[in-house]
């Protein structure tokens, strides 16, 4: 999440550490005394950072939202105007999020419905828009396709490689990344 992933802000380490507490536990069964305890401070020390355990989510998941859809804008843009080469380049950043990030995977699957209303819009806003990336590429692969079926076939796509969180680390990184590569581009030409 933070560009000095080597030497994380405290703000980025609480993040972190939430992100990892509500995937394993949900984020209504996670306190903040919880992610203070798994950084190094006490709970009423995360206030410093974020207002609520509310805002901690909302950040998480506005951000991750926010870095698939410049991600894969910048992946689609830098790809020349093949379409597959544009789709491998879309399965390439995906497959890499999703194995560098399985608790993000999680608990954007499972918490987003814990988000207030206004950002709950701002989060599937984003997820629109980075999904309509993945469609625009299909749809030129997939000219007698209709736009729903190209964005159906993005979302089952996006199933096939996230479901990472299930399967990360049984099989090692360097050949689950190409496993998932292979298999979504073979369901995406197909």
């Amino acid at each position: 999440m933070h560009s000095d992933a080597a030497n994380p802000s405290r703000r980025e380490q609480i993040l972190r550490a939430a992100a990892q507490l509500f995937a394993e536990r949900g984020s209504r069964a996670v306190g903040v005394d919880d992610v203070g305890a798994a950084v190094g401070v006490t709970g009423p020390a995360i206030y410093r950072h974020f207002a609520s355990k509310d805002a901690m989510l909302a950040e998480m998941l506005l951000r991750i939202s926010e870095r698939l859809l410049a991600g894969g804008t910048e992946r689609v843009a830098a790809a020349g105007a093949s379409p597959v080469d544009q789709l491998r380049a879309l399965v390439e950043f995906q497959v890499d999020f999703a194995l560098d990030n399985p608790a993000l995977i999680t608990v954007q699957d499972r918490d987003l419905g814990a988000l207030t209303d206004r950002d709950a819009r701002q989060v599937r806003q984003l997820q629109r828009r980075y999904v309509e990336e993945w469609v625009a590429v299909l749809a030129r692969l997939h000219p007698e396709a209709s736009t729903a079926a190209c964005r159906a076939r993005a979302h089952a796509l996006f199933g096939l490689i996230n479901s990472t969180p299930h399967s990360a680390g049984r099989v090692a990184r360097p050949a689950m990344a190409g496993l998932l590569a292979e298999m979504a581009m073979a369901a995406a030409l197909a």
